[in-house]
């Protein structure tokens, strides 16, 4: 009777393995590794609706735009959400990284904020302006700048373009370069800061309502910049990251991002 009892409980605990190892396609795990705002906050509301699928959403917050690359490449992670694939090329080819997109979710229209300024129409000589300084957001942050009237930038110069791209800067405005995440520090002592969509939302600041500029729904912008789940190259059928592209871009969470953002988080379709 013993022996038979052994046996059942071996049994037992092999059947239990069987249900709940190894991320079945029926639940488990996903680690995500996201910037706070929006991202993490889209994912929080994602949890419940996961969870219902067997899945349980886990989401470390990252304050910078390397370290969510960095522990995805070295598989600490399953994925990440914070970055456009302009920024992920740019990435893997500086860092020597092998991260691709599995899923495109939304995106963060760049605008123009005021700071010891307001008025971009009378821009004073000599003005400062704060922007990103990593490649593909300094880019995005000067062809808006250009756009706007501000400079003139060299033919060709698009999506690489830095400050020394400027052909003509009829005010003299003084570009200063930060990490993406202090350009919103220096908003009262610069004349103006271009604030990426995320770290905008941080300082309390909203597209549609705050910006004196910003990149419209219908631009390329839009299409290019699409805030994007990436994972690290052979784990693109990992099942977990396929349950949460699928639930990010479904209607409830389109609802979701609408509600809540105004126009400043926008779902991409």
């Amino acid at each position: 009777m013993k022996k038979k009892a052994v046996l059942l409980l071996i049994a037992a605990v092999f059947a239990i393995g069987a249900l709940t190892g190894c991320g079945s396609k029926d639940g488990g795990a996903i680690k995500v590794a996201a910037t706070e705002v929006p991202h993490s906050e889209i994912l929080e509301a994602a949890k419940p609706i996961l969870a219902e699928k067997g899945w349980d959403l886990q989401v470390t917050v990252f304050n910078d735009y390397v370290q969510p690359n960095e522990v995805v490449e070295a598989g600490d992670f399953d994925c990440n959400y914070f970055q456009h694939t302009p920024y992920l090329d740019s990435f893997n080819e500086e860092k020597g990284t092998h991260l691709v997109n599995v899923g495109e979710i939304h995106y963060e229209p760049l605008g123009i904020y005021g700071g010891t300024e307001s008025d971009l129409a009378n821009i004073s000589d000599g003005a400062t302006i704060a922007v990103p300084n990593d490649t593909t957001n300094e880019a995005r942050a000067l062809l808006l700048l250009q756009d706007n009237g501000i400079i003139t930038l060299k033919d060709g110069a698009g999506m690489e373009a830095t400050k020394n791209d400027i052909a003509e800067n009829p005010h003299n405005v003084e570009i200063i370069e930060l990490e993406a995440a202090q350009v919103a520090r220096v908003i009262e002592e610069t004349s103006f800061v271009v604030l990426n969509g995320n770290y905008a939302l941080q300082a309390g600041l909203n597209a549609q309502t705050d910006a004196l500029a910003y990149e419209t729904s219908d631009s390329e912008a839009a299409k290019t910049y699409v805030n994007v789940i990436v994972v690290k190259e052979g784990n693109e059928g990992n099942e977990g990251v396929k349950a949460l592209v699928e639930v990010l871009k479904s209607d409830e969470m389109s609802d979701f991002i609408n509600e809540k953002y105004q126009g400043s988080v926008v779902p991409f379709k």
